[in-house]
């Protein structure tokens, strides 16, 4: 506007990229990615690396179709020049293949990072098993070793620690094996999948260990539950939050977003992030 000085800006947002695919219902993926930056006061942008499709004609599977590698790179390279000195956060969620890892990792590998939170996609449901093993590998491979934060659920980290989690102390030692592995910040999520009138995630990083309790509701696992802590922890590292803060902070929103969810045809309910 005419007249106008740096002066008369508000402070400009913190920044937070997410690298994920579309998810079409909107409860989960880069679109509950981008609501929780908004919701949680930074700007959000996004690098999609799939197109992901629920198929009520089959059991609800997941329809996959990638993206081609270039157009993840050029995604990238749009994004990381924008926004060159002050994009510094980043959340890295469904990968779908090794070639998009590969692209993602070099990508990443361009310029230094504050955060890299990586949600550990190892499954998407419906993909054939061999091509989903070849997807793990690389993941562990070649983007475990560059997150500052992971956030496996329960199956995830059952994969990366290589133990059975069946209770709250196998939980707390699955959390402790995955840093150990990563060297990264921890927040392990048992959610509704063990016994006990609470929802508990376990943070670890080396030094601090904490548990996260917030009572459950309901016993079935809710759509973008992941993906929002996820985005959350995100969110609340690139304000400047511990990992320990973001940790706690993401467990709330999340519980809240929870109690809100919203229902559908579906056989299962979303995340709302407002």
């Amino acid at each position: 506007m005419v007249g106008m000085t740096s002066t008369d800006y508000a402070p400009a947002p913190a920044i937070t990229l997410t690298i994920a695919g579309s998810e079409a219902t909107g409860g989960a993926g880069a679109q509950a990615d981008l609501k929780t930056f908004q919701q949680l006061g930074t700007y959000g942008i996004v690098a999609l690396t799939c197109i992901v499709s629920f198929d009520p004609k089959s059991n609800w599977n997941h329809r996959f179709v990638p993206v081609e590698p270039g157009v993840i790179a050029d995604q990238l390279e749009a994004a990381q020049t924008c926004y060159a000195g002050a994009l510094d956060t980043v959340k890295l969620g469904m990968m779908g293949s090794p070639a998009t890892i590969d692209t993602v990792a070099t990508a990443l590998k361009g310029q230094s990072w504050r955060h890299v939170v990586l949600d550990p996609v190892l499954i998407c449901k419906g993909q054939e098993p061999g091509h989903a093993l070849d997807t793990d590998e690389a993941l562990k491979a070649n983007l475990l070793p560059l997150a500052t934060f992971v956030t496996p659920n329960h199956f995830e980290a059952e994969q990366l620690s290589g133990i059975a989690i069946t209770d709250e102390a196998s939980l707390i030692e699955a959390a402790k094996r995955i840093h150990d592995i990563s060297g990264a910040a921890v927040l392990a999520k048992g959610g509704v999948r063990l016994s006990g009138q609470d929802a508990i995630d376990v943070f670890y990083d080396g030094e601090t260990l904490e548990v996260l309790r917030e009572e459950k509701i309901g016993e079935v696992a809710v759509s973008g539950a992941g993906c929002s802590l996820a985005a959350a922890v995100t969110a609340e590292l690139a304000k400047g939050a511990t990992p320990l803060d973001a940790a706690r902070a993401a467990k709330s929103f999340v519980t809240r977003g929870i109690r809100r969810r919203v229902a559908s045809a579906a056989p299962f309910d979303a995340l709302w992030q407002g």
